[in-house]
C-alpha cells in the first residue's frame, strides 16, 4: 500500500502523519510506503516545524530528515490512498489535480476515526506547543484505525472524544 499525507505547508501535520504511520507500519512488519506533501509549496525543501519534530521525538519518532514537497496531480497515479488533514487542503488537492483527482483515493484522515464526519485536524502552526501534542494524538488515533481497517486488526483502537468542528464538503 502506498499512502500520501497532505497538509497546507507540509511542515506541521503531514510530516507528523508520515512519521507516525511509518513507525506503526514498521512495528507491524508491513511493506507500505508513506510520504507527505503540501498544497501551497511555500516550504518546499524545508524540514518539519521544530515543534512537530519535538513532539514526534518525545513519542520516539524522528522526522528530522523529512523535507517538504509540493503535492502534484500525478500523486493520484502514484499512491493508493491520499489523506488530507483538513477540508481546505482537500479543496486545494482537487484544484491542483484537476482531471487526475480520484475521489475513491482521497479522504480526510479523521474519517478513519469518525467515518463521514469530515473533521479537520487543526493546524497547530501559529499556536503553542500544546496544539502540536493534540495534533499528534489525533493523527496517532487515525493511523491506528487506518492500520486496523487495512490490515485485519494489526493495531488496537481506542475511542476518544474529540471536540473538532465538522466540515461539510
Amino acid at each position: 500500500m502506498k499512502i500520501l499525507m497532505v497538509c497546507l505547508g507540509n511542515i506541521c501535520r503531514s510530516p507528523l502523519a508520515e512519521g507516525i504511520l511509518q513507525e506503526k507500519i514498521k512495528k507491524a512488519g508491513l511493506d507500505w510506503e508513506v510520504d507527505s506533501a503540501s498544497t501551497n509549496g511555500l516550504h518546499e525543501g524545508e524540514a518539519p516545524h521544530p515543534l512537530s519534530q519535538k513532539v514526534a521525538k518525545l513519542n520516539g519518532i524522528d522526522i528530522s530528515r523529512q523535507r517538504s514537497r509540493k503535492f502534484l496531480a500525478e500523486d493520484f497515479d502514484r499512491f493508493d490512498k491520499i489523506y488530507s488533514m483538513a477540508a481546505d487542503v482537500m479543496w486545494e488537492m482537487k484544484r491542483i489535480a484537476k482531471k487526475h483527482f480520484d475521489p475513491a483515493k482521497a479522504d480526510l484522515l479523521m474519517n478513519e476515526v469518525f467515518p463521514g464526519k469530515n473533521m479537520d485536524i487543526p493546524d497547530p502552526w501559529s499556536g503553542p506547543e500544546s496544539g502540536y501534542h493534540e495534533v499528534y494524538k489525533l493523527i496517532d488515533e487515525a493511523c491506528d484505525h487506518l492500520l486496523t481497517k487495512n490490515n485485519n486488526g494489526v493495531s488496537g483502537m481506542n475511542e476518544k472524544n474529540y471536540s473538532h468542528k465538522q466540515i461539510p464538503f
